[in-house]
């Protein structure tokens, strides 16, 4: 039998001005290849694990001690912060995009009963789980949150920080204070707000676990390690029922990380096997976040965002998000019904961005890592010049002039 041996894979360089993955930065990069071979219970590696934590719990904002980072993407620090929900725990879900959605469905699989799951496997439909689905493109709001957890009582309360699927903020004060009245230990998806937006975990106690990722507002590789956070209150919960899972139950991750029975402790015990590389590029992502500063970072979020906003609605497009890090739009109206075409066309040209994963179907440009107007200037020509070449109109005088008058240059810088 003949093996057909492929050429070497070669990934050119793209401008990814989606949701997300980020732009990686060349330091991050740079630490990632540069770091020696070595296995995961070398000294420096356990070393960059314990700095790591410190670090997070910075970025973070928490005294949380279960501060950690599970080795994947964030759908691994998400399915370790839901480990705590058993068979039979009362959950509200709250879902206004694809990625709640996601979560809802992974709750539903967490709380169903071994009946439930041989009804439907593949989407248990758990009594015990309320999902709460908000229109795409409207917010959760504090209103709802309450009016919900005070109809259902549950244990547990789901929300996502930033829906990255329709590109909305939803309410995180409203939701904590409402899981405080009620009782509910809050859980939050902040896989797309940690890195970029300026808060504190900390301040808002009603939620008792939270999870990120790497690949966004820390622009960090895609498969190093989902940022996790947990309270005493929530590790309590999960001491009390255990859970079904040893590679994501967050007191054996915590292990490893040198966390033992809620102290910091010397050293950690093994676990699973950790990346030297991906250690060292997680840890200088960590030390760049806290470099530059998160207020500054949300700041400069929120700037150039607001240039892109503009930028686009000039085109004729109808921006319906309110993400300091992603615009989601609608097309101009004889564009309409094109999304996807245009999408191909660009992410064709080396230009990555998205269309969103649910009806309506949308146009999503993100600008993670991209914080300067040589980036934000580079993503508006190209957006134009794809409007252009599928017969929109475009005014690459009246652009320009925008784009000057916010940043003082050109289009074509």
């Amino acid at each position: 039998m003949a093996f057909q041996i492929y050429p070497t894979l070669e990934i050119p360089e793209t401008l990814a001005a989606g949701p997300g993955p980020g732009n990686t930065d060349a330091r991050v990069l740079q630490a990632f290849a540069g770091a020696g071979v070595a296995d995961h219970m070398q000294g420096d590696v356990l070393r960059g694990m314990i700095e790591c934590k410190h670090m997070l719990r910075q970025i973070w904002g928490t005294g949380n001690t279960y501060t950690f980072a599970v080795a994947g993407t964030g759908w691994s620090g998400l399915d370790t912060m839901f480990s705590a929900v058993m068979p039979g725990d009362k959950v509200v879900a709250f879902s206004n995009g694809t990625f709640s959605g996601i979560d809802a469905l992974t709750l539903r699989i967490k709380a169903a009963t071994p009946a439930e799951h041989a009804a439907n496997p593949l989407n248990p439909q758990a009594t015990s789980v309320t999902v709460i689905e908000v229109p795409h493109g409207q917010p959760v709001t504090g209103e709802m949150v309450e009016q919900a957890l005070a109809d259902h009582q549950p244990k547990w309360a789901f929300m996502a920080h930033w829906e990255t699927g329709s590109g909305r903020v939803n309410d995180l004060r409203g939701f904590s204070d409402a899981c405080e009245r009620h009782g509910a230990m809050g859980l939050i998806d902040a896989v797309s707000s940690l890195g970029v937006a300026d808060f504190r975990i900390d301040d808002f106690p009603g939620i008792a676990g939270w999870a990120s990722c790497p690949q966004k507002g820390l622009c960090c590789l895609p498969l190093t390690y989902a940022p996790v956070s947990f309270t005493d209150a929530y590790i309590d919960a999960l001491k009390t029922t255990g859970a079904y899972s040893y590679v994501h139950n967050p007191i054996f991750e915590a292990r490893h990380w040198g966390i033992v029975d809620g102290q910091d402790v010397e050293k950690g015990t093994y676990h699973r096997t950790h990346s030297g590389y991906a250690v060292a590029a997680f840890h200088e992502s960590l030390r760049l976040t806290l470099q530059e500063g998160l207020a500054k970072r949300a700041h400069s979020y929120r700037t150039h965002e607001a240039v892109l906003r503009d930028a686009v609605t000039a085109l004729g497009c109808e921006v319906t998000s309110d993400m300091p890090s992603l615009v989601v739009l609608n097309l101009p109206g004889d564009l309409a019904g094109r999304e996807m075409e245009l999408v191909q066309n660009c992410r064709a040209r080396g230009f990555g961005i998205w269309p969103t994963l649910s009806a309506p179907v949308q146009v999503r440009i993100g600008i993670l890592n991209q914080l300067n107007h040589r980036s934000i200037s580079r993503i508006v020509k190209l957006f134009a010049e794809a409007i252009r070449e599928m017969g929109g109109s475009v005014d690459f005088e009246a652009i320009e002039a925008l784009l000057e008058s916010r940043y003082g240059t050109s289009i074509a810088a």
